[in-house]
């Protein structure tokens, strides 16, 4: 249910992401800070209400704060693609404890050593 809700609430653009048990991780382009900010909060907001309902609660589902990284290299991308990826796989959980999105890219991923 996140997963649809993400895409469908998507202001920037996003690459990929995964949905664990307990956190979640995504891989997404923003023009800055501030509108990075604004659409996670959005985010979390468009997909509390859904899951809390579902799960008969009310009040805050995530946490305040959200832990961010600034993509400065090509090879970055890539090493945060397979962590995303490779995370469920590394927590040892079946497929059907997870969802894992990875958008098609039109560029081809360099070689190691190349």
């Amino acid at each position: 249910m996140f997963a649809i809700a993400v895409r469908a609430a998507c202001s920037g653009t996003q690459f990929d992401f995964v949905v664990m048990p307990n956190h979640v991780h995504m891989l997404a382009a923003f023009p800055d800070q501030k509108a990075m900010l604004a659409q996670c909060e959005s985010w979390k907001h468009f997909t509390a209400v859904p899951i809390n309902r579902r799960l008969g609660r009310k009040g805050r589902f995530w946490q305040q704060d959200a832990f961010d990284h600034l993509v400065r290299s090509e090879e970055q991308f890539w090493y945060l693609r397979d962590y995303i990826a490779n995370n469920p796989v590394q927590a040892g959980l079946r497929p059907s404890e997870y969802m894992h999105y990875s958008k098609p890219l039109d560029i081809q991923r360099p070689t190691r050593g190349a």
